[in-house]
């Protein structure tokens, strides 16, 4: 059985990243809101407390529910994880003289711990706090301190809980990576297995006992997320897999043929459907972006549900959700709230009586391109900038038309392909052309500046 680490998250910013280092060591770890844990507590090796905007003297402040964990598991809280483990078991945290937000460097490391072994005395970390704990909980030791924070990290005496008051997350504490590492693997003893190989290898066996005989409906996007979901679902059931390719429209100048080609040459059992008119006909008049997300999921449904229609003993249907999707659709009821909704998570409709087969669910955009690399996938379509799911509309500002569709194409590619002919594309994570409803200022002659709105078929004029 794969070792697995808990994140509580309490609603801060860096909790996605918290997951991103522990799952960089090699170590499988899961995020769930600190009012939800999972009931199974004890199959995880250890679990780490996030940060949080709240304070830990506020009335609104979060309270998770400890017993399962504290002492049983090894237990680090991080910044308001390590706060709420000093004020609630004994400690004092109090309003600090100042906010303490940025770098600072430690002046005292205990390094005999084996908390902080490989540390430097003077390490660099990044503070983000208004509170500080004035005294550590009941039978607590100081590890480090910095010049402005005297309990900067601690642990208490007689169990495996620690707690820091700096972000070993961010990039800016130099040698957080090596005190998760020391937290998880020197303390905890977790196992350092999660691959691309081994998740590949426990993947293909869940899916062919998940699915058996059924047919499976699948959606491609052309994008790196639902292209490594196909290859996978592909390789666990074969012809079982009918995938399907959707033209909504909004897609990028010649991108419904070419990727068509591409995906043919990778032996997928795909169908191209061209339902641009109905996917642009219901966004007219539309330009409120949350709305054009939801417009767009519901037609998408509509399509797939009519295309699954024509196969028989189809009984689900994959997607290329990943792990920041899920995450972004979760609001923690208080401390977070929902990002924004995502066309790829919140069930189905009763109606169409299809199960959701999510093969990268728990996975980071980097962990799908090292599975997508591990399936032996072309590096061409593994390093594609990410697109997203509604396509052009949410690049299109305000009401979208076919004549805004088709300028953008235009100019997206013409965009694109000058990264490529500069060896720019690989370097940048993502980029593309936006739509944006700005007006224009003329000058007319040597001494009058006109000040003209113009209408957008001028604009096309002037553009194309």
């Amino acid at each position: 059985m794969q070792d697995k680490v808990l994140i509580l998250d309490f609603g801060s910013q860096y909790t996605q990243l918290i997951a991103r280092r522990v799952r960089e060591l090699f170590i499988y770890c899961e995020i769930y809101p600190y009012n939800n844990p999972p009931k199974n507590i004890f199959e995880y090796k250890a679990a780490i407390l996030s940060g949080s905007p709240f304070s830990v003297r506020s009335e609104e402040a979060p309270h998770p529910e400890l017993d399962e964990i504290k002492g049983k598991i090894p237990l680090l809280g991080v910044c308001y994880g390590a706060q709420y483990l000093a004020h609630f078991f004994g400690g004092q945290v109090g309003q600090s003289n100042k906010r303490e937000y940025g770098r600072a460097s430690l002046s005292f490391v205990n390094t005999k711990d084996p908390f902080f072994k490989g540390v430097s005395s003077e390490s660099q970390v990044w503070m983000s706090h208004a509170d500080t704990i004035l005294k550590l909980p009941e039978h607590s030791e100081c590890l480090a301190s910095t010049p402005d924070v005297k309990n900067a990290a601690y642990k208490i005496i007689g169990e495996p809980t620690y707690g820091i008051q700096f972000h070993p997350e961010v990039y800016h504490s130099i040698d957080g990576k090596q005190v998760l590492e020391n937290f998880l693997v020197g303390i905890a003893k977790v196992k350092q297995d999660w691959t691309p190989d081994s998740f590949v290898d426990m993947t293909l066996s869940e899916l062919k006992e998940k699915i058996g005989n059924d047919q499976v409906i699948l959606g491609l996007s052309g994008g790196v997320d639902s292209s490594v979901a196909a290859m996978l679902l592909n390789r666990a059931i074969g012809k079982q897999l009918n995938c399907i390719f959707v033209n909504n429209g909004l897609l990028r100048k010649n991108e419904f043929e070419e990727v068509l080609e591409q995906y043919e040459g990778m032996g997928l059992n795909i169908k191209g459907v061209d339902a641009s008119d109905q996917f642009l006909d219901a966004l007219n008049g539309v330009s409120d972006p949350e709305t054009k997300r939801k417009i767009i999921g519901k037609t998408f449904i509509d399509v797939f549900d009519n295309e699954s229609n024509f196969l028989k003993g189809v009984k689900w249907l994959g997607q290329g959700t990943i792990y920041p999707d899920v995450i972004e659709s979760i609001s923690v009821n208080g401390p977070s709230a929902t990002i924004k909704s995502h066309h790829n998570v919140g069930g189905l409709p009763d109606f169409m009586n299809l199960d959701l087969v999510e093969p990268l669910r728990m996975l980071f955009k980097d962990e799908v391109r090292g599975v997508g690399k591990s399936l032996g996938m072309d590096p061409l379509l593994l390093g594609r900038h990410p697109f997203p799911g509604p396509g052009l509309a949410i690049r299109i500002l305000g009401e979208i038309s076919r004549e805004k569709v088709r300028m953008l194409q235009e100019v997206d590619a013409i965009f694109i392909e000058g990264l490529k002919k500069w060896d720019l594309y690989d370097q940048i994570w993502q980029a593309g052309a936006m739509f944006l409803p700005i007006n224009s200022v003329g000058v007319m002659g040597d001494e009058e500046l006109m000040k003209t709105v113009w209408p957008f078929e001028q604009f096309n004029q002037q553009m194309v």
